[in-house]
């Protein structure tokens, strides 16, 4: 079977830190039914965007048999994500200010789509590679740890 490699981006500035993502990586490894090939070591920094406890952060790459079309199964992965972040508590969907720009806020996790092999995904719902990565040595610098010579080759922009 043709497997994929998904890399996910995941945060978390509120409450037990430590313990919100090793649930998340748990909750993930049992929708996969897999456990990531590679995880970053984990990273702390100032909240992003706005002011916060800093946050954990930490990318994980998980290689998962591939289903259907990217963007099916991308989409799906994001239902997942969404899945997990809901089961640890997060309840507020993305918030968004009178101009249309994003209100970033504390969360208890975040779970992210950072790379889907090295397809390129616009749907409605989402945009593959993350678009903010280059912008984020957060999620950038464990990205660069795990990531393989395939994706860095594909989005040599990210990794500049």
């Amino acid at each position: 079977m043709e497997r994929v490699d998904v890399y996910l981006g995941l945060g978390s500035n509120e409450g037990n830190r430590d313990s919100n993502l090793l649930r998340a990586v748990n909750l993930l490894d049992q929708a996969f039914g897999t456990h990531p090939e590679r995880i970053s070591r984990i990273v702390e920094t100032p909240a992003w965007g706005f002011e916060g406890p800093d946050f954990l952060n930490m990318c994980l790459l998980y290689r998962l048999p591939r289903k259907g079309t990217p963007e099916e199964h991308a989409t799906e992965i994001l239902r997942i994500a969404k899945d997990v972040e809901k089961a640890l508590g997060r309840t507020e969907e993305a918030l968004f200010d009178d101009a249309g720009c994003r209100i970033y806020h504390n969360r208890i996790i975040d779970v992210d789509i950072l790379c889907y092999g090295a397809h390129q995904i616009q749907t409605q719902e989402l945009t593959v590679p993350h678009p903010l990565i280059g912008q984020r040595d957060f999620v950038k610098k464990p990205l660069l740890e795990i990531s393989k010579p395939e994706i860095r080759t594909a989005f040599p922009d990210i990794f500049a």
